[in-house]
């Protein structure tokens, strides 16, 4: 028998409201809906079906010429089984198998990996787990190929890439080391106004020149030639003035008054979370060493990851690699004496600022963990304490923005502060600088009026959001100075 309903109300087509209320939001449900693999219209699609495949196989090929190059039969044994779980991975990425828990590799993240898997993510897919953590759950894994064996524990699969990509730098490396081996100095006889000016207009410079150096990202350029590389790292101030108008969210006149305000204050502490090595690590010290130089800080903290993250994320050994290579190495062989003198030269000061404790490397184990920085402050509140001690943390590149912003479906004209959440509304959050070269899909930042800029930029240049062409620099004020509270 059915029932009749006749006189009832007709059946509404109910949306979701978004952003969704916090106690609602969680890794499996952003604020604003998450981007997924199956998700053909956005770049989580052509990620989790090609681009992360395609990265895998490279890996695979860069293992094998060093299994080649090995002679001990208990090494090779050993790398010949890490070669073989990176197969199994990468038929795991092919047939869009269900995410398995984290074997225990004595790392300290297993726990909150595993937890996020048993909370939120039992039975998803790389394809059908929101875009970010199924991404960085495949990097995990891949350090899972070599943190379970007996000699390969530290291997980076990545690092030819990554040197290889900054010894194919030449021109815009010794642009900026034949500007900035001498120590920085204004001109003589200018005036108070004058000489602010001029580190305003300098700061500006170079805060552009550490933004788009973020353009040298591997996991995109993984096929890039030597010209195309050239002309991504293109530092000249022509280029850097026409590239200004490309930054859709700018908030540089803002972050120039915060740092200035830091001197005011006899200097502050300046944190930069890294994003890529080699040339876009460069940048960022060369942009760090202005900072010191002027007083704008007196210390700057830098945060790498732990482990080979996203391709060309900076890890300790990066750092020093990048250091010493700069003071003993023979990478650009075409080089004049003038121009190696200025990089040594750059080195050594670099170096000196580590021995007195002006530039700190750190590495803590959150940075490369499937959460977003939405769940800072709950799942590692020592380094949420530790960041809100900081007067300015600049997040540096595409990924760190989508964890800032929890990688999801916001609209464009969404306020940075709404955004990032508790990175900005959370009692002692610090000062947050997001600098980014749009890579993925999530933009916010853009002001009033950016819906409208996102639709007609999505008419006139399909493809903007991934081309790297354009940017953001986007400050929050946060709440500094509050007693920092864990609930």
């Amino acid at each position: 028998m059915a029932l009749k309903l006749s006189h009832l109300p007709s059946r509404q087509n109910i949306k979701p409201v978004y952003p969704r209320s916090p106690s609602s939001i969680d890794p499996n449900n952003p604020p604003w809906p998450a981007y997924r693999g199956y998700h053909e219209y956005s770049f989580a699609h052509a990620t989790m079906g090609q681009r992360l495949p395609t990265i895998l196989g490279k890996a695979i090929e860069d293992v094998v010429v060093t299994l080649n190059q090995e002679y001990d039969e208990e090494r090779i044994v050993d790398l010949v089984h890490c070669i073989e779980r990176m197969d199994a991975l990468m038929k795991e990425l092919q047939d869009h198998a269900k995410l398995r828990p984290i074997i225990d590799d004595g790392e300290a993240d297993v726990a909150l990996w595993n937890k996020l898997i048993a909370k939120y993510f039992q039975g998803k897919t790389y394809m059908n787990a929101p875009w970010l953590f199924a991404e960085a759950y495949k990097y995990r894994r891949l350090q899972e190929c070599f943190s379970v064996s007996k000699f390969w524990k530290n291997y980076d699969v990545f690092f030819r890439q990554k040197c290889d990509t900054f010894s194919r730098s030449h021109d815009a490396v010794f642009e900026l080391s034949m500007r900035f081996a001498e120590p920085f100095k204004l001109k003589d006889g200018l005036s108070p106004e004058e000489k602010l000016e001029a580190e305003r207009l300098m700061f500006k410079e170079l805060t552009q020149i550490c933004l788009w150096g973020n353009s040298t990202d591997l996991s995109l350029l993984i096929n890039m030639t030597e010209d195309q590389i050239k002309s991504l790292q293109s530092t000249g101030g022509a280029n850097l003035a026409a590239t200004e108008k490309n930054i859709l969210g700018n908030h540089m006149e803002r972050l120039w008054e915060t740092v200035v305000s830091l001197r005011a204050n006899t200097g502050g502490r300046i944190d930069f979370v890294l994003d890529n090595a080699g040339f876009e690590l460069y940048c960022d010290c060369v942009y760090a060493d202005f900072l010191i130089q002027s007083g704008l800080a007196k210390e700057v903290r830098f945060h790498g990851k732990r482990y080979p993250w996203f391709v060309s994320d900076v890890t300790k050994k990066d750092w020093e690699w990048l250091l010493n290579s700069m003071v003993y190495g023979h990478l650009f062989p075409k080089a004049t004496e003038e121009e190696k003198d200025s990089l040594r030269r750059l080195g050594l000061r670099w170096k000196q600022y580590e021995k007195e404790g002006k530039w700190i490397y750190e590495q803590h184990p959150f940075w490369c963990t499937g959460f977003t920085f939405w769940e800072l402050h709950n799942e590692a509140p020592d380094l949420f304490l530790h960041l809100s001690r900081s007067d300015l943390v600049i997040f540096k590149g595409d990924l760190n923005h989508r964890k800032l912003t929890y990688d999801c479906a916001a609209p464009p004209s969404t306020e940075f502060e709404i955004a990032i959440g508790p990175m900005a509304s959370a009692a002692g959050a610090p000062r947050v600088c997001s600098m980014r070269t749009i890579k993925s899909d999530v933009v916010v930042g853009l002001g009033p009026e950016g819906d409208e800029l996102a639709e007609r930029l999505d008419k006139e240049e399909p493809g903007w959001k991934i081309s790297g062409k354009y940017a953001v620099v986007l400050l929050s004020e946060g709440r500094p100075g509050e007693k920092v509270i864990f609930t």
